[in-house]
């Protein structure tokens, strides 16, 4: 890295991209801003790694596709050799997603969507996305070890004031940063007979939902899929909301609930929106709403966390020291409406304890 990233509060950052066009659009995004400095760029993965272990940055954004050793080979090295936050750089296909959440799984802090090309209407939107994600990944990296396991964080204190009036009969979570590797730990905990539905709006690109609610089937007991339009909810079941569409739920007669997908309200700054969700959450299930706010940037969910907790309902927040970004927990915690503060690996116990699930007696032979 050049001599001026010897400033202790720049954030160094390497660009690793096949395309010279790219690694310009790229630099000039992230040195928008003045608290950023790109010191290097690399063309193909084995250049990112030699790079990335020789200058030691403090994040990385790197390609999928490139010549020799791909991203995603040259991530598996990264993490190996000379951890780092890594922002991966995906095209929007489900390809793409497929390949963004192995890169995730792998340790990828998180991904921004490669357009066909950086030259479009929008380039702010674009900008604004990296440049707040590499300043999380930095921010991330300060405050705990990149390779630390969630499960140490498990003993952690709680927040346990409040005690629900009755018991929980939906609920609706929400997270985004750090999301898809946080769901994968924390759903497959929850029994295939559980009594409850649970709706997610986890914060991902159009194509993206799909793929990851597959694979969250794949390793969960109970079913998950994403949500589709005028479905009845069901117990047992979780259901993730469509990238680039608000889920809220109505009644359906006197007795079923059903979801709704659409687009409105528009202009808000995610769709699907985890405050949209919540309240209507509230709406139809009042006291009989579970809220859960987990891993994400922003103040999504606090809103709709506040709705819930007007209503009689129940709130709780993961974390700080489980969470990959501490903000949308923090929002929700500094508006003083979470009942409790729990650690990632104990959400799942305080969602049976607030539904009062029961294991159900298995029949004898």
């Amino acid at each position: 890295m050049s001599s001026e990233t010897n400033n202790p509060k720049l954030i160094r950052v390497l660009v690793a991209d096949d395309s010279a066009f790219m690694r310009t659009a790229i630099t000039r995004m992230i040195e928008s801003d003045p608290g950023l400095r790109v010191g290097a760029t690399a063309q193909t993965g084995q250049e990112a790694l030699d790079k990335a272990k020789a200058l030691k940055p403090d994040v990385i954004t790197l390609d999928i596709e490139m010549p020799g050793m791909n991203g995603l080979e040259a991530l598996r090295h990264i993490m190996k050799e000379c951890p780092t936050q890594v922002i991966m750089v995906s095209s929007l296909t489900q390809e793409g997603a497929e390949v963004t959440l192995e890169a995730l799984d792998i340790g990828a802090f998180d991904y921004v969507p490669k357009q066909s090309s950086f030259v479009s209407l929008d380039i702010v939107k674009i900008r604004e996305d990296l440049i707040n994600k590499i300043k999380a990944a930095a921010e991330s990296k300060k405050r705990c070890p990149i390779n630390r396991v969630t499960k140490a964080a498990t003993p952690g204190r709680r927040i346990t004031l409040a005690v629900p009036q009755n018991a929980a009969t939906i609920v609706a979570l929400g997270i985004s940063t750090g999301g898809p590797k946080a769901l994968q730990e924390m759903l497959p905990l929850l029994p295939e007979d559980l009594n409850v539905p649970v709706l997610v709006v986890q914060h991902m690109p159009q194509g993206f939902t799909g793929p990851f609610a597959k694979r969250l089937d794949g390793i969960c007991k109970i079913r998950v899929h994403e949500a589709i339009q005028e479905e009845e909810i069901q117990p047992g079941v979780v259901y993730i909301a469509p990238a680039g569409q608000h889920m809220t739920v109505y009644r359906r007669g006197s007795s079923k609930v059903a979801l709704r997908l659409g687009q409105i309200p528009s202009g808000l700054l995610h769709m699907p929106s985890v405050d949209v969700m919540m309240n209507s959450v509230a709406d139809v299930f009042q006291s009989l709403a579970l809220g859960v706010i987990m891993t994400g940037m922003g103040a999504d969910g606090a809103k709709g966390m506040e709705a819930i907790k007007r209503e009689g309902g129940f709130n709780v927040g993961q974390d700080e020291a489980s969470c990959t970004v501490y903000g949308m927990p923090r929002a929700a915690a500094e508006a003083g409406v979470l009942h409790r503060v729990v650690p990632l690996l104990q959400i799942p116990e305080q969602i049976l304890q607030i539904a009062r699930y029961k294991k159900a007696a298995r029949a004898s032979g």
